[in-house]
């Protein structure tokens, strides 16, 4: 490259930056990136734990965090929260369950699950009683399943399925269809798209195969978004089409809640579950999500009914679904409250909770998802635009696997690299300060959250992206 060329590519990167920043001095919730705990480039590289955050960190420089679509950073407000949920029960004891402090700003433990339901919420598109904070993601697949799959061999059987569902996904519905003594080869129906190599279904490819199988299909069970591909498939539409056929529609929002923005009431999907440790920000393995539509959650009588069973959906019980008011009667006789709720075994993780709403006050504090979302269609589009300006030998590396409508995608862009780049390219986004996550054999996932990532955020990571492309394939190449 001339000295001219290289100027003028620098003043090129040097606008393009200054740009991103004018962004994020314009973004009104740019004030919550402040809320989080942003590791430094020390930090990550580190390979000891620090006995304090900041301790020993020679390099304070913030990282390039773009992987909320697999684990979001850590809200500084949880540490709090925690704080005084482990004060409260090292002072209060069992006195904690029930007990009130009039100082402290969470609900005692019997309520937890409630408060977490009432903030839950409007970040899924239900009413309170919808929803239940529960379980995790596949434990509560099982549950829903367990409710409402009832197949006849002789007619209604089949799941329909995509053919790259999540592993966990797939499992759960090939062991629901063993247990009812049914085989995944006549019972399993997996989508397949005809026209992309991906996999990125069309929602006429899903309308047209849930017309093939009218007659024999019992459930739907689909993605929100995609995990591998980021697509966003089209609920309400899907969800309305399988309903009219007489299918049972559920759905997994591990990529879509706190991501987009959902409606389940209205569009009258039948359930869903979900995790919360992705765009939730609940932290590792936090507790899990459930919606059940009123129409299949209602309990129509009363524990003092003559057969008081007849009124409401059977489903695996526990005592923490029990109605409140005979729960802690301790009688051997079941009566779930009505909703979600319902749906609950055990009594669920305080500790689990208390992480979780410490980041739920974040989304209410954006004004909600309206907002975020916004915010994040922007961020994505502009990292789409960055891309597509690398120079010419940059992308010949990688192509943009997520459809590029807005309207089909949340946060996340993957990218598909070329042979034996992978490995190359994360280990030099590594040392460079950059976190993204892989999906082998060839993609990388790239997901700018609104809550805490900005545009500036998006420079950097594709100032590094290309220079971890022309590193890897130098090493490929042997160069």
């Amino acid at each position: 490259m001339s000295s001219s060329a290289g100027a003028a590519a620098a003043g090129s990167e040097n606008a393009t930056r200054e740009r991103a920043r004018q962004l994020d001095r314009d973004d009104e919730l740019g004030f919550l990136r402040d809320e989080f705990n942003i590791p430094t480039k020390g930090q990550i590289a580190s390979t000891s734990l620090p006995e304090e955050p900041s301790a020993n960190d020679n390099d304070a420089t913030k990282c390039i965090y773009l992987c909320g679509n697999s684990l979001g950073l850590q809200p500084k407000r949880t540490q709090t929260r925690l704080s005084q949920y482990l004060s409260t029960w090292a002072t209060q004891g069992v006195q904690g369950h029930f007990k009130p402090l009039s100082n402290s700003p969470l609900p005692t433990w019997l309520d937890v699950d409630e408060r977490a339901a009432e903030m839950i919420a409007p970040i899924v598109g239900g009413r309170v009683d919808e929803v239940a904070v529960m379980q995790t993601l596949t434990a509560n697949l099982h549950l829903l399943m367990s409710a409402f799959y009832k197949p006849d061999v002789t007619r209604r059987h089949k799941i329909i399925l995509e053919s790259k569902a999540f592993p966990s996904d797939h499992f759960a519905v090939e062991t629901q269809l063993r247990h009812h003594g049914l085989d995944a080869a006549t019972s399993m129906v997996l989508l397949t798209s005809e026209r992309s190599r991906d996999n990125i279904l069309t929602t006429e490819e899903v309308c047209g195969v849930i017309d093939q199988h009218k007659d024999d299909a019992f459930l739907l069970l689909l993605p929100g978004i995609q995990y591998y591909t980021g697509q966003l498939f089209d609920i309400p539409t899907i969800t309305a089409y399988a309903k009219q056929r007489g299918i049972f529609v559920i759905w997994d929002l591990a990529h879509a809640v706190g991501n987009v923005e959902l409606r389940l009431h209205d569009w009258g999907v039948d359930a869903a579950a979900w995790c919360s440790y992705k765009y939730l920000n609940g932290g590792p393995g936090c507790i899990g999500g459930m919606f059940v539509h009123e129409d299949n959650s209602a309990v129509t009588k009363v524990i003092t009914d003559e057969r008081p069973e007849e009124g409401y959906n059977h489903r695996l019980a526990g005592w923490w679904g029990n109605d409140k008011k005979s729960r802690f009667g301790m009688e051997n006789r079941f009566h779930p409250v009505k909703g979600a709720a319902g749906f609950q075994l055990s009594n669920p993780s305080v500790l689990d909770i208390t992480s979780l709403c410490a980041s739920l006050e974040l989304f209410e504090q954006a004004g909600g998802m309206g907002k975020l979302r916004e915010k994040s269609e922007r961020l994505t589009k502009f990292l789409e635009e960055q891309l597509e300006g690398m120079g010419e030998e940059e992308k010949g590396l990688f192509r943009v696997i997520t459809p590029s409508d807005p309207k089909q995608r949340g946060a996340q862009l993957s990218l598909g690299l070329g042979s034996g780049l992978l490995e190359g390219v994360m280990k030099e986004l590594e040392k460079r300060g950059v976190i993204v996550d892989e999906r082998r054999p060839d993609v990388i996932r790239v997901a700018p959250a609104p809550l805490y990532n900005g545009f500036e955020d998006v420079v950097g990571f594709v100032e590094a992206f290309g220079e971890a492309l022309r590193a890897a394939r130098r090493e490929r190449d042997g160069l």
